[in-house]
């Protein structure tokens, strides 16, 4: 879990996705870290934790990575984080 100087970064959403990813143990081990590499990333940039801020980091690593297992672990976060993060009223 992110540092309390960080736990004003992370809105309510993205505490939620990130609890889904601890709460789920052993089952999503490698999409954790992977999701735990994204905001420590994120965080170091001096950026906000957010649904797309996490997004455009999984695509990122997904264009980057020729790793055929961690092309499937990154897809299946980004999958969950997609799938958790509320749509864009508006749009």
């Amino acid at each position: 879990m992110p540092t309390n100087s960080n736990a004003q970064r992370i809105t309510s959403t993205e505490a939620d996705i990130i609890h889904h990813f601890r709460g789920a143990g052993d089952r999503l081990e490698a999409e954790t870290r992977v999701l735990d590499a994204a905001i420590r990333d994120i965080v170091i940039r001096g950026n906000r934790v957010t649904s797309k801020a996490i997004i455009i980091y999984l695509i990122a690593e997904l264009e980057s990575t020729t790793d055929i297992v961690q092309l499937d672990v990154l897809r299946h976060c980004l999958e969950i984080v997609v799938g958790r993060t509320p749509d864009d009223t508006g749009i």
